[in-house]
Order: structure tokens, then C-alpha cells, then sequence
């Protein structure tokens, strides 16, 4: 392929100029990459905070718990639950109340009143403005943490079989919309004389056949997919009427009604079209199906344009029409890519003139890539720490990477191509004509020598032969055509190449944007991850006044931040052997918070050394630890130290 120049010609001037210029497209869109600036989060809703937060521990239960999440969600009866220590249900177990105002998504459930202490789990699941599931499910306790019996599934929404196929089909919808949109693009623009030929035929109806497939799959299983995670669930009708009633259903079922119109315009271009022989009339037919078909395909991709990542976040009125320009010239460069290979390897007709043109429409491909690239790239990275520190950036860094290798392969394309000529095709050709190829001892039978309903079918068959030979006779002789074939070898190259980068382009659209989880990652959302801190070790002496009462308590906090935690405890007697005392408690109270005590009673594991394991630190801060130590029936004392945990 020749993506590197709109014309392949042997002009000296022309080579270096094109090639600067996609050298500097692409040197353009990796520095946009680098260069953006920060902004807000778009994409994929992350869990922001919650009251109360995850491992609090409140005094009285609450009225309500609420959550608050990035950017707006779709949330169902039981997107929302909150379970009991036993695993009850200890919300009313009615809808989530949107609670939001201002630019703050907020949702909240009534909980049951006189609910008991313990440790309480709540599981939340929704659906991300850009149609991608999302879940997760932290605790808090009243009076006091306890042991609970909740077991919730290890299982992320949109995981399991179902969400495996569903992945597939959006591979194969991707894919099906390159080979339908790319193959007819090459067909009206590059090579017209595609439409009689019966492998582009087959590769434009084959992508039409799977992204029909695909969208259905998708349709049927969205209800399981953000949900139950069941197959069984695919025709659930309840199910499948509140998938209908969302963005993403309702663009799934819009891509169906497009995908009838594109069937229509299939049966034209590879049948009306095909066979239109005065040049006036397939120039005006040329010209309806070019803007009839690129309705259709506008309309295809803005079917995700309006359900994924462009369709929420900022600025999104401008990054929906840029991510449908941005799709359409993936089609048309990697679907043409295919047409070219198809053609070169299936087909002896298509000449270096057909090749040339597919060269422009590949450069301005790439230019459009490139300027729509870095605005993409900048709305959903925004920052160097999270282009190389986040799984969306480094997947744009690959992007970028293959297109550079499929743009140095296409180089080479684009010198075979220069050297391409339509000598060998022309030749077979001339002799098709002059009856070179009619193949020996096949005559037909004299009318005397058979009946007059058999010499009908003897012809055909003769015909069939000769198809055959001459067929055969094209292929052999394109085979040998040095310059061809390498251009087949290069172009086979590019594909495989292409077919690796559309893979990483559909993984990017199910990967969360760099500026959201590097948000995450950085300690934005409370509720998501724990405050950073390091193991506390205190060593406090104490004196109970009796006799052996003398000694000194050595604490170990493990890991020493908000959430749960390892205790151990060992006390020393005065000689600085273990000492084994009747009774050792624990105390934490955070009284800048007026949090606590929060009362912690350790287990003895052996001589002089007591444990607890789960011990919930609710938030950061200076938190002061009692310890009472009783020696016998009447000597005990308690003793204090501040610690900074978290």
C-alpha cells in the first residue's frame, strides 16, 4: 500500500514531500499525545466517595447510605444493596434515590431502622454514561466491627462467559464495519470495475454478515452483560425491553435499521452498478451511491460515537463528530487495505492505476487519524504520568507504535507500487482475444454427431473450459510479475499488521481513559482506595504497683493505614523475658474526628504474645491507643500513645 503519497508515480520531488509529510503527521500526533494538558475526567464513572466512608465506624446507624461517582450512571433496583453481618438485607430494597445537584452525581438507599452494631458490606453495580458496567463494594460499622458472612462474587460486572462473548462481538462488529465500509469505499473510489468481481463481492458482503451477527449477539446479551452475568438471561423480555430503554440498546437497535439500509445498498452497487455499461450513467449512479453509502456509513459509526467514550466527558458535542471521522478513516484505510490485498491475491484484473488511487485515499486516511488522533488523545489522557502510568496510555503508546511500523511497511508498498505496470494483465488480455486460450481437442460435436438439445450444454461446458484456462493463463502470468508479487508480499505485511492494530483500537474502547483512573489511583476517590501509611510500632512501659508489675508493651500495626489491619501486641517483663498477665485490652480513638473508642480485645497466641487480625481503621489521622494491662485481681493500669496511621 502507498499511504506514504497521494500519487506513486516516479517523481523524484513528490517521494520526499509525501514522506515528510506523514513523517510529520506522525511525529504531530505522538507529541499531542505527550504535550496535552490536564483536565477533568471523562469516561467510565468511578465510585468518588461515600457517607458513611468505606471502613468508618459510626456510633449510631445510619438513615441512608449514599454513594457519588464521577459522572452520571443508570442505576436499577438492586444497583445499590446493603448487607447485614449475617447477609440480610439491611436496606428498604427500593430503587436508589438520584440524589445529585449541581455538577454532583449522588445516589443514596433508606436502610431499615434499630439496626444492630456490626460490620456491614455494601455492593453497589451500575452502568458508565459510555455503556461499559461497572461494580464494587466496601464496608462500615456500627458501634463496632465484627465478623461477617458476606461472601460477594470475585466476579467484575461485565465478566464470566457472558461478558467473553460479548467482548468477541464487539471485536467482530469493529472488524465487519471495516470490511463493509473499507471494501465498498475501494470499490467506488479506487476500482470500479470491483463491482463484477466476485471476491470483493464476498469480502463487502462478509463484513456486512458479521457486524449483523455481532450487533445481535451484543443486542441479546447486553441484559446478562451488565447484569446477571447468566446466559439464560439473553431472552429474558423484560430484560431485553429495559436494555431497549437505554443509550447503548437504544444504538444497538439503530445500527440494525442502518445495517437494512446498507443491505440495499449492497444489492445496487454489486448488481444495478455492476452491470451499467454507458459511462454517463455509472458516473451519476457513482454519485448517489457515494453520498447514499456515506449516510449509512456516518450513521453506522455514530452508533458508537454515541454510546462509548465520545459520547460523555467534556466537550462532548465536538468529540462525538471527530470520533465518527476518526472511525470512518480506519474503514477506509484498513478496509481499503483489505480490498487491496483480496484483490491483488484473488483477482487478475486490477491495474496500477486502481493501486495509485487507493495511495491518496490512504494518505488522507492518515491525515485524518492523525488530526482526530490527538484530539482524542488528549480528551481521554490529558498528562504524561498518565499516558505511560495508566493501561489506556500504554495502550496508546502501542497504537502509536503499530502505526508506525504499518506506515515503514507501506513505504515499501509504495515503491513496488511505482514500479507496478499493467503489462502482464494487458497481454493476457490480448491473447483472451485472439482465441490464444481456447484449449486444444475440444471442438464442439457437428450437428450430425449429436442432438440438437445436447449441443446447447456442449457449448457451455466449452465455455466453463475456457474461463477456466484463461483464468488460470491471468493468474499465471500476474504470478510471474516480479513487481506484484512483491507488492502482494508487502500489502499481505501491512495486513497483518492492521489486524493487530484494530484489535488494540477495540481494546482502548473498553479500557478505562488515563484521566479517570489515574484520578483513582491518585487518591481522588476516598471510597476506592486506602491512604497510604507503613506498619506502627510503639513500646510503651507500664507499672500496675503490685507485685511483677512492672514491664513494657510493644505494638506492631500492620500495614498502618485506613482499612483493616494486623495487631500484635508482646509485653516484657522487667527482666526482659515474655510475661504472661490475665487481662490485655485495646483501645483507638481519633479525637480530633470524635471517633471512638473503638475497642480492640486481642487474642493470646502464646506466652507474652497476644493478636487481632482485622482491626478497622476508619480514616487517617493521630490516633491515640490505650492499653490496660491488669497483672493480678486488683493491680492493672492503662497506658496511652499517640500514633500517626494512614
Amino acid at each position: 500500500m502507498s499511504a506514504t503519497a497521494p500519487y506513486a508515480g516516479p517523481s523524484p520531488i513528490r517521494r520526499p514531500v509525501a514522506a515528510a509529510a506523514l513523517l510529520a503527521a506522525l511525529v504531530s500526533l505522538v507529541f499531542g499525545l505527550l504535550l496535552a494538558g490536564a483536565g477533568p475526567a471523562s469516561a467510565h464513572a468511578a465510585l468518588t466517595g461515600s457517607d458513611p466512608q468505606d471502613g468508618a465506624v459510626v456510633d449510631t446507624a445510619p438513615k441512608e447510605v449514599t454513594l457519588s461517582f464521577s459522572e452520571a450512571i443508570a442505576v436499577g433496583d438492586d444497583s445499590i444493596r446493603v448487607l447485614d453481618p449475617s447477609g440480610k438485607r439491611a436496606d428498604t430494597e427500593a430503587e436508589p434515590r438520584d440524589l445529585s445537584e449541581g455538577g454532583t452525581v449522588r445516589y443514596g438507599v433508606a436502610l431499615h431502622s434499630g439496626l444492630p452494631d456490626g460490620t456491614y458490606t455494601v455492593a453497589w453495580q451500575a452502568i458508565s454514561a459510555d455503556s461499559h458496567p461497572i461494580s464494587g463494594a466496601f464496608t462500615f460499622s456500627i458501634g463496632a466491627p465484627s465478623e461477617t458472612t458476606v461472601a460477594l462474587s470475585s466476579q467484575e460486572a461485565g465478566g464470566g462467559p457472558v461478558g467473553v462473548v460479548y467482548d468477541i462481538a464487539r471485536y467482530a462488529a469493529y472488524g465487519g464495519f471495516v470490511l463493509l465500509v473499507g471494501g465498498s469505499a475501494f470499490v467506488l473510489i479506487c476500482w470500479r470495475g470491483g463491482a463484477s468481481a466476485l471476491p470483493m463481492q464476498r469480502l463487502v458482503v462478509r463484513g456486512w454478515l458479521t457486524l449483523t451477527a455481532a450487533t445481535l449477539v451484543m443486542l441479546l446479551l447486553r441484559n446478562p452483560y451488565t447484569g446477571s452475568g447468566k446466559f439464560a438471561d439473553a431472552f429474558d423480555l423484560a430484560g431485553l425491553q429495559s436494555v431497549l430503554d437505554t443509550k447503548p440498546g437504544a444504538a444497538l437497535v439503530s445500527r440494525l435499521l442502518l445495517l437494512g439500509a446498507a443491505a440495499l445498498f449492497i444489492a445496487v452497487l454489486f448488481g444495478t452498478y455492476a452491470r451499467r455499461e454507458d459511462e454517463q450513467e455509472r458516473k451519476d449512479l457513482t454519485f448517489g451511491l457515494a453520498i447514499g453509502g456515506g449516510v449509512v456509513a456516518a450513521g453506522i459509526a455514530a452508533t458508537w460515537a454515541m454510546s462509548e467514550h465520545a459520547s460523555t466527558g467534556i466537550q462532548a458535542s465536538i468529540a462525538m463528530p471527530v470520533d465518527v471521522a476518526h472511525l470512518l478513516a480506519v474503514a477506509a484505510w484498513l478496509g481499503g487495505l483489505a480490498s487491496l490485498l483480496v484483490a491483488l491475491y484473488r483477482t487478475p484484473d486490477i491495474g496500477s492505476a486502481s493501486v495509485r488511487r487507493f495511495s491518496a485515499v490512504a494518505f488522507g486516511s492518515v491525515v485524518v487519524l492523525a488530526a482526530t488522533g490527538i484530539y482524542q488523545s488528549w480528551r481521554q489522557v490529558g498528562s504524561w504520568s498518565a499516558l505511560t502510568g495508566t493501561r489506556y496510555g500504554q495502550l496508546l503508546i502501542l497504537k502509536v507504535a503499530l502505526i508506525a511500523v504499518l506506515l515503514a511497511v507501506a513505504w515499501f508498498s509504495r515503491r513496488w507500487t511505482g514500479r507496478l505496470t499493467d503489462t502482464a494483465v494487458a497481454s493476457s488480455g490480448a491473447e483472451e482475444e485472439d482465441g490464444a486460450t481456447e484449449p486444444e481437442n475440444t471442438a464442439p460435436a457437428a450437428p450430425d454427431e449429436a442432438p440438437d438439445d445436447v449441443a446447447p450444454e456442449r457449448a457451455a461446458q466449452l465455455a466453463r473450459q475456457r474461463a477456466v484456462l484463461t483464468a488460470t493463463k491471468k493468474k499465471r502470468i500476474r504470478d510471474a510479475d516480479p513487481e506484484r508479487s512483491g507488492l502482494r508480499r508487502s500489502v499481505l505485511a501491512e495486513a497483518a499488521v492492521a489486524v493487530v492494530l484494530l484489535a488494540v483500537t477495540t481494546m482502548l474502547t473498553s479500557t478505562e481513559p488515563g484521566r479517570t483512573e489515574e484520578e483513582a489511583a491518585g487518591g481522588a476517590t476516598a471510597a476506592s482506595a486506602p491512604a497510604a501509611g507503613g506498619p506502627v510500632n510503639l513500646s510503651m512501659p507500664f507499672d500496675t504497683g503490685g507485685r511483677n508489675g512492672k514491664g513494657t508493651v510493644r505494638i506492631d500495626l500492620d500495614p498502618g493505614r485506613t482499612g483493616s489491619n494486623d495487631l500484635h501486641v508482646w509485653i516484657d517483663g522487667s527482666d526482659g523475658e515474655p510475661m504472661d498477665v490475665p487481662e490485655l485490652k485495646l483501645a483507638l480513638t481519633l479525637e480530633s474526628k470524635d471517633i471512638g473508642p473503638l475497642p480492640v480485645v486481642p487474642d493470646r497466641l502464646a506466652e507474652g504474645h497476644w493478636t487481632a487480625s482485622g482491626v478497622q481503621i476508619p480514616m487517617a489521622g493521630d490516633w491515640k491507643i490505650d492499653v490496660t494491662v491488669r497483672t493480678s485481681d486488683i493491680d492493672q493500669v492503662t497506658i496511652d500513645k499517640n500514633a500517626k496511621i494512614g
